[in-house]
């Protein structure tokens, strides 16, 4: 995709939406620390749902460690692989508290070696939580990247790597936000809506419909 149809393809999201954001209810770093390493292979809905009870109770690294893993295991049991996230966010906990103060990590290098937390969960922390423009590459902007011609590739890394060197630098903070939306909402997996999508007449889509 040219540089021009980029630039007017995040213009026109931009527009639809000017201050977008992740769907995961948080507070601070840390909730939104957690809530990301419990929504992978789960809805944010049903992520919301726990932590919505969980938080109140314990939304600190030390909280969340006085709960005990069988305690957190209560709160969160209605999320996908709760058993591994419990044992995960339990195990950052102590990370956080022994070596950061009960404070999260702003470096990529500290965040990823913390149990549960990969690339796409570190991105999200440091452009979410601390501002970086830096692009966490989910199914749906895997998807998106790949079916529209924005920014194709094999894997999530070559996408995103893509990604940082086509998206205009204005737009390089909100990206992501904007492509997962984008995503979840109309350009969806099974059935893409093209024909109520603002960036359809750019989309290099073989497949896509223009009415009803």
């Amino acid at each position: 995709m040219k540089r021009e149809k980029i630039t007017e393809l995040f213009r026109r999201l931009r527009e639809l939406n000017p201050t977008p954001t992740t769907e995961l209810v948080y507070t601070t770093p840390f909730e939104l620390l957690v809530s990301v390493i419990l929504s992978a292979q789960a809805t944010d809905v049903g992520v919301n749902k726990a932590t919505r009870r969980l938080y109140p109770v314990a939304n600190t690294p030390q909280a969340i460690l006085d709960l005990g893993e069988e305690g957190l295991k209560s709160y969160i049991s209605t999320i996908g692989l709760y058993n591994a996230k419990a044992k995960n966010v339990i195990a950052t906990c102590r990370i956080l508290v022994e070596r950061y103060g009960g404070e999260v990590p702003r470096s990529r290098e500290a965040l990823e070696a913390l149990p549960g937390v990969g690339r796409k969960t570190a991105n999200v922390v440091l452009n979410t939580a601390f501002g970086e423009p830096t692009i966490a590459v989910d199914t749906h902007i895997f998807r998106v990247a790949n079916r529209t011609g924005l920014a194709p590739g094999a894997n999530v890394r070559a996408v995103e790597d893509k990604l940082e060197k086509v998206v205009p630098e204005e737009f390089r903070k909100d990206a992501h936000h904007w492509l997962i939306l984008h995503g979840r909402y109309v350009c969806k997996a099974r059935k893409p809506e093209c024909p109520r999508c603002v960036i359809n007449d750019l989309c290099a889509y073989r497949h896509k419909t223009v009415t009803l």
